[in-house]
């Protein structure tokens, strides 16, 4: 079997476009909740309220690890259009057209 399948560029892209997603729910989730407990105090504070735990504490375990799944996710779902052209597209034209 000579050269790549129609399935090649679309798991090449879905592959590359996941790993992507990945790295940035990995990254984003923790510095996002990290901004949140440094912010919403700040902003609490330079009104003088005291904010209460249950305003400050609002992600739990669960719905990080949601959010930390959607980023790979939602980068799939959106590449999956590009990918279907890429498979469709010839080699020589797409390397043109680049």
């Amino acid at each position: 079997m000579a050269g790549a399948g129609r399935a090649s560029p679309v798991r090449t892209v879905l592959t590359s476009v996941v790993l992507t997603g990945l790295a940035a729910g990995t990254l984003g989730v923790p510095l996002g909740v990290a901004l949140h407990g440094w912010v919403r105090p700040a902003m609490g504070d330079s009104v003088g309220l005291r904010l209460p735990g249950s305003v400050l504490d609002v992600y739990h375990g669960t719905e990080l690890f949601t959010l930390a799944c959607g980023g790979p996710l939602i980068a799939a779902l959106g590449a999956l259009l590009p990918a279907g052209w890429a498979a469709g597209a010839r080699t020589v034209t797409a390397l043109r057209t680049q």
